[in-house]
């Protein structure tokens, strides 16, 4: 018997590591989310192999990464394309929702909005220092009202009436939680205001100055919270789509990619299977005084080799190396 030819795609974020595989007609026939606890390699390994023993029998045709590690993640997978977080989510996104024109994007440490028109980018912005417009501030703040994370939107919902909550930082929406509590305010309505806020933060800070047309589609783990979704949908005053599959899309992205890659150019996959659990990389960084950009460039080791160099902006160093 033959076995079915599957797509992987790998999203490495900050937070956590998805991983996906699709058939040829793009449905999901296996997903994982792991965690990376500061250790992405070992994480995606661990996925990996978890992979390997409960996805069943498949032959991996395509491999694709994306997210902030895809870099690594593409040396240690034997990846056929490594695409930026922008690409993998619109084109996931895209090809279950072709009447997209605005993409809202909320993880676990940084958002993104992406703009849409007949199916292609046209405008992106990404926020990767603010933590108020992330899910990281939602759990924070869920943790210090000691409320479940995963009760947080029904609480919202069930608020008879909102309260303002500042939520353009961390800090001062705590000290005004603090204060709204004092007032008397309900835990509900505070909850409903913190999302409220964290909508509001979002739109303000990556929604100033574009056009934010519907249809709209949230995506990304904050993609689970009802609060949030009422909060948009109040906010733009439209219903907003939540795809099947919100919390894995960058990686369902990055897998169609592949797929769509080696269709192209007819070339076997260079995915490394199980050789890719015993490979092991020795990162480090440096900063280049060639110029005022003062790039940190990573270097990464394979056997005493150097196998890639990336992070300069003029090639120096990007350059010389050709990625395994």
């Amino acid at each position: 018997m033959v076995s079915k030819e599957v797509f992987l795609g790998v999203d490495v974020g900050s937070v956590s590591i998805n991983v996906v595989l699709i058939d040829a007609d793009n449905e999901v026939v296996y997903s994982s989310y792991t965690r990376t606890e500061g250790q992405p390699l070992l994480s995606l390994k661990e996925a990996l192999s978890l992979m390997m023993k409960s996805a069943g029998d498949y032959r991996i045709g395509g491999v694709g990464t994306t997210g902030s590690g895809r870099q690594l993640a593409g040396l240690l997978l034997g990846a056929d394309i490594v695409k930026n977080e922008i690409t993998a989510h619109a084109t996931a996104t895209v090809t279950y929702h072709p009447e997209v024109r605005t993409i809202f994007e909320i993880g676990g440490q940084d958002s993104k909005i992406i703009i849409i028109r007949n199916q292609m980018v046209v405008d992106f912005a990404m926020n990767t220092i603010c933590a108020a417009g992330t899910g990281s501030f939602l759990d924070h703040q869920a943790e210090r009202l000691k409320i479940p994370i995963s009760e947080f939107g029904d609480l919202a919902l069930r608020a008879t009436k909102s309260v303002r909550i500042a939520g353009r930082c961390t800090v001062f929406a705590e000290s005004d939680m603090i204060a709204k509590q004092q007032y008397g305010f309900s835990k509900s309505e505070i909850v409903r205001g913190l999302c409220e806020a964290l909508v509001r933060n979002y739109i303000n800070n990556l929604g100033r100055g574009r056009d934010l047309e519907p249809p709209y589609v949230f995506q990304g783990g904050v993609a689970a919270n009802k609060g949030i979704v009422a909060a948009f949908e109040q906010e733009m005053g439209h219903p907003i789509i939540i795809p099947k599959y919100y919390n894995v899309m960058g990686a369902i992205g990055a897998a169609i990619l592949a797929r769509e890659h080696i269709a192209a150019t007819g070339r076997p996959t260079a995915y490394r299977g199980a050789a890719a659990l015993k490979v092991e990389f020795a990162p480090t960084s440096f900063i280049c005084n060639g110029c005022a950009n003062m790039c940190e460039v990573v270097k990464v080791m394979m056997n005493k080799q150097t196998i890639a160099i990336w992070g300069d902006k003029c090639g120096k160093w990007s350059g010389s190396v050709i990625v395994a």
